[in-house]
């Protein structure tokens, strides 16, 4: 019994000590591992106007949490 304790001690300590790391990567230096290939899509740009043109003609029903009517206007 006294072993599982010792061995659950441990392991809980080792459990603790993983909230005192401190990040190896600085919020500055996030963008040198935003790379490309992580992306869903190949042409984020493309995809921004569709995703636009999207709203604008499905406005009325709240496609994608859009706001505003069926017009296109903004």
């Amino acid at each position: 019994m006294t072993a599982k304790r010792i061995a659950l001690g441990i392991f809980m300590l080792c459990m603790i000590s993983g909230c005192g790391i401190q990040p190896w990567v600085k919020p500055y230096e996030r963008q040198n591992i935003a790379d490309s290939i992580m992306s869903f899509s190949r042409d984020p740009v493309s995809d921004s106007y569709l995703s636009h043109v999207h709203d604008a003609r499905e406005g009325a029903k709240g496609a994608d949490g859009g706001a505003g009517g069926g017009c296109g206007c903004n």
